[in-house]
């Protein structure tokens, strides 16, 4: 006769409580969730790392560099990491702190007299935490358009230009709106303080001490390409390689210039979750405890419930300096993506858990499986029930995709309906001028109708007839879909007279922030 055990109810809730709060994936799991993510849509390569409790529980590459090479991704495989780089800036600013050298509080113009603001009061008030936090006033991705796509010759000096002629969208510290321009200032206001370049400081003071031995703040400062990533683009369900996304100025990293690999940003997972320490043992502070909180203290609001929201019973969303925090399933949860042509990568960092988490990949959107692979890994820790992140990133896509292409279809239907509208193109050829962004030609080519950026050379293309004063422009870039709307302004007699632009499809992003040009003619 079998024994029976009676177990109280409440003691059985606690030990299955328990059996589903902090479980992990064995690796062989991992590549199972990897290879589900790279065989429900194309993926060219895959890198993942995740930490626990001090140790590596899995580091590994997949898939392939290069399409064209096929070379294998590894451990060691660099990849863009893009605005994953703005907790290195932050961290930059925090040894600066440390070092005496610095306040976070210290007014901008102190460093950069220079810098000006849209305002008088806001340009005197704009403290360095101000350039970390999202709450300038200025909308999303304001400025953006100066180094989306790659291939302009916009400098630091111009970007500490434009803010004076950026229109806000919010008032001064009240509203969060995600830019980069502002971290390129903060990268500034390291350089100016240190004496040392952006690069060369987060290489030397971070990385070289992390043992980060193959990471570097801009890819053009790579000298070993022999195991680097190719970004891919996945539009159409069809891969295509793409160049290195490069700025003209190593000074513009500090917003998402780091190359890293998988292997090196597992120590920096290693020093976040040790609160600012590294070595054998833990034994050295590369930022004290103080500031590394500091870092990870909310700063700007984004979303607040009292109400808490599922699948993580989540209360609230904030952005903190270099890091967006949230409270998932009763853990802070400190994360941040990144989003390059071609590039996208994810960290995640649950602290009370001592768990990290980074995925890297070179395919966009790919099946977004830098967010979907991380996710799904998180939830095991955390401890939730399990949501399918790969599939249901899959479905978003079908309907981002199918949105985009009805929108941009009915576009160019109208386009080539109007073929036969009569156009006097002289009325709109000349040169133009937004006091940011620079001068652009409206010119004939072979009778058809042109617009090219000067500081921008891949911003140009054909312009097409769409309707009234509108026309579509299809850039020559093709990397990303980005092709814009040109509105014109026309005077008493019908000539153009200054130019509004917006994107066409309602999925571009949002870098081609083209709605914030204000052309005006200047050759009347």
């Amino acid at each position: 006769m079998k024994k029976t055990i009676s177990i109280p109810l409440v003691a059985l809730c606690l030990f299955i409580g328990q059996t589903l709060t902090g479980q992990s994936y064995t690796s062989k799991q991992i590549d199972s969730i990897v290879n589900k993510s790279m065989n429900i849509r194309p993926n060219a390569g895959i890198a993942v790392a995740v930490v626990k409790d001090n140790e590596v529980v899995h580091l590994k590459g997949y898939g392939v560099r290069s399409i064209h090479t096929k070379e294998a991704v590894d451990e060691n495989t660099l990849f863009a990491i893009a605005s994953n780089s703005k907790a290195f800036t932050t961290t930059a600013l925090a040894i600066l702190v440390d070092e005496g050298k610095l306040s976070w509080h210290d007014k901008v113009v102190d460093h950069i007299p220079e810098f000006k603001m849209y305002s008088p009061y806001v340009t005197e008030s704009f403290n360095i935490q101000d350039l970390l936090t999202h709450r300038s006033g200025l909308g999303l991705g304001a400025g953006d358009l100066m180094f989306f796509p790659d291939g302009s010759n916009f400098t630091i000096e111009d970007v500490l230009q434009s803010f004076q002629y950026q229109k806000p969208v919010s008032a001064f510290r009240t509203k969060y709106d995600y830019d980069n321009l502002l971290y390129i200032v903060a990268g500034e206001v390291v350089s100016r303080v240190s004496g040392m370049s952006w690069a060369d400081f987060v290489e030397t003071k971070i990385m070289s001490p992390l043992g980060m031995d193959r990471s570097v703040g801009v890819y053009q400062r790579l000298q070993d390409k022999s195991n680097v990533a190719f970004p891919h683009s996945s539009q159409k369900g069809q891969l295509k390689q793409l160049e290195h996304y490069t700025k003209s100025d190593e000074a513009l990293g500090a917003a998402g210039g780091i190359y890293a690999s998988v292997k090196d940003l597992s120590k920096w997972l290693f020093l976040n979750l040790d609160k600012g320490k590294y070595g054998e043992d833990s034994n050295k502070q590369l930022i004290s405890e103080n500031n590394h909180k500091e870092i990870w203290q909310p700063h700007t609001n984004i979303e607040f419930n009292v109400a808490s929201r599922p699948p993580y019973n989540t209360h609230f969303r904030s952005y903190g300096l270099g890091w967006h925090l949230s409270d998932r399933n009763g853990y802070i949860v400190a994360e941040h993506t990144g989003s390059l042509p071609g590039m996208l990568s994810r960290t995640i960092l649950i602290p009370e858990l001592k768990v990290g988490i980074v995925v890297l990949t070179n395919t966009d959107p790919g099946s977004y499986s830098s967010s979907t692979i991380a996710s799904t890994i998180m939830d095991a820790y955390l401890g939730v029930e399990k949501t399918d992140w790969i599939a249901n990133a899959d479905k978003r896509l079908k309907e981002s995709e199918a949105e985009s292409d009805s929108a941009i279809t009915a576009v160019w239907q109208t386009v080539e309906k109007a073929k036969s509208t009569q156009i006097d193109y002289s009325n709109f050829v000349g040169t133009y001028q937004d006091n940011w962004f620079g001068k652009v030609d409206v010119f004939l080519k072979d009778g058809k109708l042109w617009f090219k950026s000067y500081r921008s050379p891949k911003l140009n293309g054909e312009m097409f007839f769409y309707k009234a004063n509108t026309f579509a422009v299809k850039w020559e870039y093709r990397d990303m879909p980005c092709d814009a709307f040109a509105m014109f302004t026309l005077d008493e007699n019908g000539k153009a007279i200054g130019i509004k632009m917006k994107g066409i499809s309602p999925n571009i992003d949002f870098s081609f922030d083209f709605q914030d040009l204000d052309l005006k003619r200047i050759d009347k």
